[in-house]
């Protein structure tokens, strides 16, 4: 058991354990630097509506690309730490072997699924170029497709990242649910 709460002088004692942001991405990081904008973009535009009642038209716009920027961004941390969606249920009752082929497969078409989707959000830019703006705000929308793509990129860095990982230590996740990335 750990130590106790409650000291024998009646009074409540808990310590705080240190806290240690050096594991922190880079790519988490970009997120939380977004999710304040956003956050501050949000607190403008209640003010501008509920206090000054004179909304500002580019903050609903606005908004709404930082919070793509924030889950396009965001989603990169999931792929580093790998702990996406996953369904171990049926590793658990398959052959070892086997398991580890599906697992080595997962990593792989998680990859190109990565690859695919920055090569298409690059056609899709150079098909876009500069004549598409945003509604209200006069700005290019392939800025809010950079992100996305920034995002797509992060993700297949970190993808291979975790499959070299994988590959290494002869397992994975899916194979070990107990483990994590950091597992080594």
């Amino acid at each position: 058991m750990s130590e106790k709460l409650l000291g024998d002088d009646g009074e409540f004692h808990a310590t705080d354990e240190a806290v240690d942001l050096s594991g922190t991405t880079l790519e988490a990081w970009a997120a939380l630097g977004i999710f304040w904008l956003l956050a501050l973009t949000v607190f403008y535009q209640f003010v501008t509506r509920y206090v000054l009642n004179d909304s500002a038209s580019w903050t609903e716009e606005i908004a709404r690309y930082l919070l793509i920027g924030v889950v396009f961004v965001g989603a990169t941390i999931g792929v580093a730490k790998n702990n996406h969606i996953q369904v171990d249920f049926f590793y658990r009752h398959m052959p070892l072997a086997l398991g580890r082929v599906l697992g080595l497969l997962v990593d792989v078409l998680r990859t190109l699924f990565f690859a695919a989707a920055v090569v298409m959000t690059v056609q899709m830019m150079l098909k876009i170029g500069n004549n598409a703006t945003m509604t209200v705000v006069d700005l290019p929308m392939n800025i809010v497709y950079g992100v996305c793509l920034l995002g797509f990129i992060a993700m297949l860095a970190r993808s291979v990242q975790v499959s070299i990982v994988h590959w290494r230590r002869g397992y994975c996740v899916l194979e070990r649910p107990e483990s994590t990335i950091d597992d080594r």
